[in-house]
This record gives C-alpha cells, structure tokens and sequence, in this order.
C-alpha cells in the first residue's frame, strides 16, 4: 500500500465513521415529532432505541462466532449502502406504511443499526491494521469523528426545525441518508488491509492469560459505555425536566455541548495523547463525580456543566478501551474487536433502559410523592433525580474495575518479562 493509498482508506474509514453518527443522534431528536404527527406511543419509540442497539449486539456476536466465515472486505465495502438503505426506508415511512408509519421506522432502524454493528466491529481493526507511526492517535481521531457528527446532528437539526415545519423531517432524513454514500465511493476504490479473524498466538496458559485480559477489557468498555451513553441520551431530558429549559436549549447545551467535549477530548488524545490506562482511569472516575453532582445539585448552572463534562471525561473510555487492549494484547484480531463491541453495545442498550425504568418506577411511588411535599420539586424530577445517582454506579463500578486491570496488566509484563 503506497501512502497515497494509506491516507484513502483512512479518509474512507473516517467518512464512515462520521456518518454514522446520524443513526444514533438523528433518530431520538425526531421521535417528539413521531409522536405528535403519528400518535407514536414513548414506549415503542424506546423500542425502536432498544432494536436500534440489540440489533447491533446480534451483529457483534454473530461476527464474533463466525468472522472466519465472511469476507470481511466486502462487507466494508457495502456497509455505508446499508446505512443509505435503512434511512431512507425511515424517511419514506409515511408513504410506504402511511397506515402504520411506525411499521416503516421498526424496518428502518433494523437495517441501519446493522450497518452501525458492522462499523464498530470492522473500522477499529481496520484502523489498527492501517501502517502508521501513531496508531493510538489514529483510533482516537476515527472515535472523535462519531463526536463531531452527533454534534453536527444536532445543529443541523436544530436549525432545520427553527426554519421548516415539523412535517417535513423526512427531507432532513433524506440529507443524512445520501452522506454515507460518499464513504461507499471512497472504499470502493481503496486498498483494503489484512485483517485477521483472530490472533495466531498458542494455546495454552499464555493463550488462556489472554483470554482473561480480553474479558477484563470487555468489562471496561461496558462500564465506559454506561458511563457514556446513560448521558448522552438523557442529558437533555434531563436538563428540560429538570431544570424547565426551553427543548431547543435543552438539545444545544445538553446533547450538543455534551458531544462537542466528548470531541475535544478524543481529538485531544490523538494529537497529543499517551499513558492510555491513566486516561481511562481519570475519565472513569471524573464521569462518577459528574453523575453524582448532576444528581445532587440543585442549581441549574451547576447541573448543566456537570452533565456537559461527563463528555469530557467518558471521552476516550470506549476507544481507550479498545486501544488498551491492542496494547496488551497485540494482533487481537477481529473477533476480539466483535467482542469488545459486543460489550460497549450491551452497555449502550441496558444502562439508558435502567435509567428510564428507575425514573418511572420511582416518580410513582409514594417516596417521590412525599420528597416532592418536603422539597418543592415534582414527582418526576425527583425520578430524575434518583435515576442519575443510580447511574452513577456505573462509572464508580468501572473505576474499580481499571483499578483491577492496571494491576492486572503490569503484573502480567512483569511475568512475561522474568520468562525470557
């Protein structure tokens, strides 16, 4: 591969990975308008979240099981097409199933959140297997790009709505669906690298030492994922609710701001970046406090720079995950990324659900109801309340876990190390 050829498919892989981001953050940011146009319940629009990301946990592990038995080159190829496919079937939702739009929505989201699976399983090994002199700063710029496009999303959306009716959300949709098709292009005519299903290594207890280290890494992008996605898909609820913000400043200075940092921090790294498991450790332990102040607090000002900072902090714990493991255990393979991506994607689909199940059950209770009494505050911003301090068990819990995983590795060198 000449340099030229390089720097292609690295621009391929980052296009891909920056269009992708319209499947996470473009879908949650029409489902108010889902609800007043089609008389879409909230309960099957957080399906449609729940499909979006078990639909990619299936990917995962399929990849996972059977990498060997696909070529893996082509899927790269075809993959921003599918995404084209599923939003536009999401767009055209109201002429196709003009009877039951949502029909149309459940389709598309399956389609699309499966181009998003095989994203996140094939652009990091892809990256990684790319020649470069900085390969960390490489996944930390590819992981930025999903940052930037929510950010991006967000505005764009923003300033659509602040111009056009909410009946024509499908033409913005349109918009986003045709991006992917430049990376499409773009792959088509790059070199793609050697990617190996799995790594060579023996078996044996060297194999089976790193079988320990793969699941301890597996459990550190959960937990970082928690960490990131409990806030990115609640802050500007919670900000809204919470504290009465107007929708749109609620999706600017929540959502959008909280992106924004979560870009910084990622282009921050791949420029200047190094001592990945002190990073994880820091961002682990700063999105615990977050969480905890944003919970705690009761001044607004304060709530906001909390939630926005959480962005800052779980920045590089689903990438740095990914880099710590190509650090300790080299050559990983595809199949270790599937598994890795196989752990952020549960923790992207349970922790939001948690979230939401302990906002309803405990703005029902009789606890809310006589906190609301004593403090002033309504039932559901206490159910706010309450759902991100539980969260906070996530970061607090991954914490701990880092803690465990430094010792675990630098034992681990030392070992190999004394065996030579």
């Amino acid at each position: 591969m000449t340099s030229q050829n390089i720097n292609r498919t690295k621009t391929a892989c980052f296009c891909a990975y920056f269009t992708m981001s319209s499947i996470f953050s473009l879908p949650p940011l029409l489902f108010v308008t889902f609800h007043d146009l089609y008389g879409v319940s909230f309960t099957l629009l957080g399906t449609l979240v729940l499909v979006n990301f078990f639909t990619q946990l299936a990917v995962d592990l399929i990849l996972t099981l059977f990498s060997k038995h696909f070529n893996v080159h082509t899927i790269v190829k075809v993959m921003p097409l599918i995404t084209t496919a599923g939003l536009l079937l999401y767009a055209l939702s109201p002429v196709l199933f003009p009877q039951n739009v949502y029909i149309g929505l459940l389709l598309g989201t399956v389609i699309f959140s499966l181009s998003a699976g095989l994203s996140e399983v094939l652009l990091s090994p892809m990256i990684a297997a790319i020649p470069s002199e900085h390969p960390q700063k490489d996944m930390s710029f590819l992981h930025s790009l999903y940052a930037s496009g929510v950010f991006t999303v967000v505005i764009l959306t923003t300033l659509f709505f602040s111009f056009f009716e909410k009946e024509h959300w499908m033409y913005l949709t349109v918009f986003f669906a045709l991006l992917p098709i430049i990376a499409a292009v773009l792959f088509m005519r790059s070199p793609m690298p050697d990617m190996s299903a799995s790594s060579n290594e023996s078996v044996g207890a060297r194999s089976a030492r790193r079988g320990v280290g793969l699941a301890l890494c597996v459990g550190c992008i959960f937990f970082g994922s928690c960490a990131e996605n409990v806030m990115s898909n609640w802050i500007s609820g919670y900000i809204e609710s919470t504290f009465a913000i107007d929708k749109a400043m609620g999706d600017i200075l929540g959502m959008a701001l909280f992106a924004l940092l979560l870009w910084f921090a990622r282009v921050s790294f791949s420029k200047y970046g190094k001592h990945i498991m002190a990073v994880l450790l820091a961002g682990m332990s700063g999105a615990a406090v977050c969480y905890l102040i944003a919970g705690l607090t009761s001044h607004t000002a304060v709530a906001l720079a909390a939630c926005a900072m959480t962005g800052l902090f779980t920045a590089m714990l689903w990438p740095g995950s990914l880099i710590m493991m190509e650090e300790n255990l080299p050559a990983a393979g595809v199949t270790a990324y599937a598994l890795m991506a196989s752990g952020g994607d549960l923790g992207a689909s349970v922790a939001p659900q948690l979230m939401g199940i302990v906002v309803d059950r405990v703005s029902a209770s009789g606890f809310a109801t006589d906190l609301a009494l004593r403090t002033g505050l309504s039932t559901e911003q206490i159910g706010m309340k309450t759902g991100m301090l539980v969260s906070s068990l996530f970061p607090i819990i991954g914490t701990v876990l880092l803690l465990f995983v430094i010792r675990y590795f630098k034992r681990r060198r030392m070992t190999d190390t004394n065996s030579k």
